[in-house]
């Protein structure tokens, strides 16, 4: 992180795939479905909207926090200590979320959805299942008070200052806000989706993306693991925070198309046909047997 672009384009086009990366943390898409679960059945717009107004009040504290240390910090340089720690907090929570949700994939039963586990997401309480959308947006600016989000806000402060001040902490906050914005939007959504259908195939897209979910925690743990540990892999990451980006974007992205191919497939293969002698409609599921 600490590596950020010279160049004010590629810097805004990082930030914002920073954003979409931020949106895939599993401690927000564990509580973005607990979000939209509880609304499911009583007040399905907001469940749709669970995702969106989660990211809005996460996002207004990132923006908030980058226009308070872009005025308040000036030369300020990072100590190597707390980049340190900070990598491996960020190794620990992973590596945590990664074996907490395989677990809740291996013991969930065949007949229910996976449900994502989060570690921030046990504390809520009550507040979990809110059905106010002042509420879900509380939530998310409560789960902006953590060391990754607040150090990525002080980040995005230190950068504008090279380019001119907090006007350009403010663009870097709202473009990570609206990258954050597409992910746990479009997650909220595909929530409220799956638990509208409760077929077959949304248990399998729920353990899809949970397993993709745990994978990618733990690889990404791994490759912090590595960085620390060799020199040379640290030397050889840096420049290409944008392609690994990119990468987990697309994996995740993948899983979503994957999943809502094969509900369409299970469709239409369950789609009634008539007969041609004007029998009572059969499944094309029957047809093909």
């Amino acid at each position: 992180m600490l590596g950020m672009p010279s160049d004010w384009t590629a810097l805004l086009l990082l930030v914002f795939v920073l954003g979409i990366k931020h949106g895939f943390d599993a401690d927000h898409l564990a509580t973005i479905d607990g979000l939209t679960r509880f609304n499911a059945r009583a007040n399905p717009p907001l469940a749709r909207r669970c995702g969106m107004l989660f990211s809005l009040g996460h996002g207004a504290v990132v923006v908030v926090i980058a226009l308070a240390a872009s005025t308040l910090i000036r030369q300020w340089q990072v100590p190597a200590w707390l980049e340190v720690t900070g990598a491996w907090i960020s190794i620990g929570v992973l590596t945590l979320l990664g074996l907490v949700n395989l677990r809740a994939l291996s013991t969930t039963r065949p007949d229910q959805m996976v449900a994502l586990v989060g570690v921030k997401s046990r504390w809520l309480g009550r507040l979990a299942r809110s059905s106010k959308p002042g509420w879900i947006m509380f939530i998310g600016a409560l789960f902006a008070f953590s060391f990754d989000t607040l150090s990525q806000a002080a980040l995005f402060a230190l950068t504008a200052n090279q380019f001119g001040g907090w006007q350009h902490a403010l663009a870097l906050g709202l473009l990570f806000t609206l990258g954050m914005l597409v992910t746990d939007g479009i997650n909220g959504l595909w929530i409220a989706r799956l638990i509208a259908r409760a077929d077959q195939m949304a248990l399998v897209a729920s353990r899809l993306l949970s397993f993709v979910i745990s994978s990618l925690s733990l690889l990404i743990a791994a490759v912090g693991v590595a960085s620390l540990a060799f020199p040379e892999v640290n030397t050889w990451s840096e420049g290409r925070e944008l392609l690994f980006g990119a990468a987990l974007i697309s994996c995740v992205a993948g899983s979503y198309l994957l999943a809502l191919y094969l509900s369409s497939v299970h469709e239409r293969v369950r789609t009634p046909i008539a007969t041609p002698t004007g029998d009572l409609p059969i499944s094309r599921e029957r047809s093909l047997d």
